[in-house]
């Protein structure tokens, strides 16, 4: 049997394998040199395998291509689908709809005399010091005003006129709408209104009907619309994604990564929750594999083709309310990743004056220069100039055939050019090596100060935490990114190349509900409080399947609280003693914000359940060292790399010939099948007995 774990990224698409098939493991062993097999201890074996996520000229759809690659299936036969027990992923479709403003039509139904305020929200400006200001396109196409209300206790001020709603539906769905978002005036807690209109919608023939109140079941008119119109607008395009990949493997188990770390089955994955699904696999693989290798505090470092996410982690994820991607808001729980448009695709450009680094990005079509497709000089290509990427050693999957190496030349000569080109501009006499390691110390600063943003700006002190660098091209700067946040360690696992879709495999199932609550913290509250969080987590077992409460699930319960007359909410752990909840509250707004307002009584904004349910998840081998201590490993060749302003002889080591107890000593090049890992002059690298790789300053 086969489980797969994959990650459909901007620029390349991840799988991780696991299988007990000696036949599948023979083939690819024999056949192909793409694929890396690593041996577990129960007489199971891990495939890791990568490929452009757009390669039109040879395939429709990477995951599914790769299923095929590793099974040995040609284009067009069909996958055998017995032989598939689960397939679990992370896809930016979602996310590239949303940034691309791809999604589905929608109309807005609204209660009379709020048609526009969505558009209005909350009047932030996303750039404070712009004159011109360019506040990005709505979601919806059309509204609706309905000419309904609730007032804030429950009664009903004015009723729904049916016949008026069917008709004003009706001229919508003519002109070719199919999605249509209902949000309500206080209706989070009276949603008769809505539950009305839904039914009207599904009579017509809407074919996704996003309703406020399920969505989003919280106070502020603003956001709950704002997350309700991100969902009829995603979920339709999810659908069809879900239901392509169906199509491919019929009866097999599917199921997908929520932006809150935890897995569902595809016909519950929504629009909603899909939005940090790849980079949430990714957080998961960090904090599981550090986990192992006894790290409990890190800053998570992926960097991708296309971005860099990066998150903080001490104990337990750490979730966030409200969130704005792409312009859209949306307040639902979210794993707290801060993401730039910063990765090895990050186009290179000279702007006349300064040096400037994405957010454009190359992608994987045309992709950067090196990859043979007339693309533009990009992150990747600098590190190739310097000699940090060597062609020899990375994939050979480039050109219109695909099996091409990248081409060092042609970066070589576009460097040429852009220094010559900087030199009659500004007069500023610098080589083609020297321009490319300009570029990459502005990709690193830009990316250090994400960090900085999720760590010591929250009153965090990172140089007390290992760095878990990940992501195709996250070894390339690890050393460069820790030197700068005065980080000490750095742990890089044997997958970090595929980390996201290795995570999808360690995730465990999760439901989360929430329910606004907006009353002052008290004692008499809590038995209010618990019989609510017991409602909300029936709610959450039978959207797992799993209604009994007997059954050994992991059951979390939180409260959001602010100070009465503010907007900044904090999350903490749900006790019956509201002095414990108070004291915890105080030491978090304490870090945060650097004091407490004792005097100020608390208001529980929210509460939230999530129940979770473990999963299955790979081991990892324990290898041994066959050589003495004495014996030093061999690098396959010596390079030039360019480092610290200057060139030097770098030996090569290939990861797979490394033993536990060996170390490395910078400047140095660890090359594997899926990443290659800079060792700088000042750091030193250490393998350990799982095949983890610590990197240690000797600064």
């Amino acid at each position: 049997m086969l489980k797969i774990f994959a990650d459909r990224g901007g620029t390349f698409t991840d799988i991780v394998a696991v299988t007990n098939n000696q036949k599948i493991i023979d083939r690819l062993t024999n056949e192909n040199q793409r694929f890396l097999i690593v041996p577990l201890p129960n007489q199971e074996w891990i495939i890791v395998y990568k490929l452009l996520s757009e390669n039109p000229e040879q395939y429709e759809d990477a995951v599914i291509q790769g299923i095929r690659d590793i099974l040995g299936i040609a284009v067009n036969e069909p996958i055998p689908y017995q032989n598939i027990e689960v397939v679990k992923m992370g896809t930016t479709v979602a996310t590239n709809a949303l940034l691309e403003r791809h999604g589905d039509r929608v109309v807005l139904l609204i209660t009379k005399g709020f048609k526009d305020a969505l558009r209005i929200g909350y009047q932030n400006r996303p750039n404070i010091f712009a004159r011109q200001i360019i506040l990005p396109t709505m979601l919806y196409e059309q509204v609706i005003e309905i000419d309904e209300r609730y007032d804030a206790n429950g009664n009903e001020l004015k009723p729904v006129n049916l016949e008026q709603v069917k008709q004003d539906l009706q001229t919508a769905y003519h002109t070719g709408i199919r999605s249509c978002a209902i949000v309500f005036m206080h209706s989070d807690r009276y949603p008769k209104h809505e539950q009305q209109i839904a039914k009207i919608a599904q009579e017509i023939g809407f074919t996704q009907i996003s309703i406020s109140h399920q969505v989003s079941p919280l106070m502020k008119l603003v956001s709950r619309g704002d997350t309700t119109v991100v969902d009829a607008y995603l979920t339709p395009i999810l659908r069809r994604y879900v239901n392509q990949v169906s199509s491919h493997l019929p009866n097999v188990k599917l199921m997908f990564m929520k932006s809150d770390g935890g897995l569902t089955d595809a016909d519950k994955f929504q629009g909603k929750d899909s939005i940090l699904s790849g980079p949430a696999g990714g957080i998961v693989g960090a904090v599981q594999t550090s986990k192992r290798a006894g790290f409990d505090s890190i800053i998570t470092f992926d960097m991708g083709g296309t971005s860099t996410d990066v998150a903080h982690f001490k104990g337990e994820y750490e979730r966030q309310l409200d969130s704005e991607i792409a312009g859209a808001r949306m307040r639902v729980p979210v794993l707290a990743i801060n993401t730039i448009a910063a990765g090895g695709g990050s186009i290179l450009y000279f702007d006349g004056s300064s040096y400037r680094v994405g957010p454009e990005s190359a992608g994987s079509n045309p992709g950067p220069a090196s990859y043979r497709r007339g693309g533009a000089l990009t992150v990747t290509d600098a590190n190739v100039m310097l000699g940090k990427i060597q062609p020899q050693y990375f994939p050979a999957v480039f050109g219109n055939d695909g099996n091409l190496p990248l081409d060092k030349e042609i970066v070589i000569q576009k460097f040429q050019e852009l220094a010559e080109n900087i030199k009659s501009v500004t007069g500023n006499n610098r080589n083609p090596e020297q321009v490319a390691s300009g570029f990459i110390a502005i990709a690193v600063e830009n990316m250090a100060n994400a960090i900085k943003k999720i760590s010591l700006q929250r009153g965090y002190d990172v140089s007390q935490y290992a760095l878990c660098c990940f992501g195709g091209a996250g070894g390339q700067v690890a050393c460069l990114i820790a030197d700068t946040l005065g980080m000490k360690k750095i742990f890089l696992h044997p997958f970090a190349g595929v980390l996201s879709a290795y995570g999808m495999g360690l995730a465990d199932v999760r439901a989360n509900k929430i329910r606004g609550v907006e009353k002052h913290l008290t004692q008499t509250l809590i038995p209010e409080l618990e019989q609510l969080m017991k409602t909300l987590e029936i709610a959450a077992r039978q959207e797992l399947n799993q209604e009994d409460s007997n059954l050994e699930l992991e059951v979390i319960n939180k409260v959001n609280l602010q100070y009465t007359g503010t907007n900044s909410v904090l999350t903490v752990d749900f006790f019956t003693d509201v002095l414990k909840m108070k004291t915890d509250f105080e030491k978090e707004h304490q870090s945060r914000y650097g004091f407490i307002q004792a005097e100020k009584p608390l208001i529980v904004e929210s509460i939230s359940v999530e129940v979770v349910q473990k999963m299955d998840t790979p081991e990892e081998p324990i290898i041994m060292r066959q050589r003495s201590l004495e014996e030093k490993p061999e690098p396959v060749e010596i390079v030039q790399m360019f480092t610290h302003e200057k060139w030097c002889d770098t030996p090569v080591y290939k990861r797979e010939d490394l033993q536990p107890g060996d170390v490395i000593k910078g400047a140095a090049i660890i090359v594997e099948k899926i990443s290659t890992i800079v060792v700088e002059s000042n750091w030193e690298a250490r393998l350990t007995e799982r095949n983890h790789l610590i990197l240690q300053s000797l600064i």
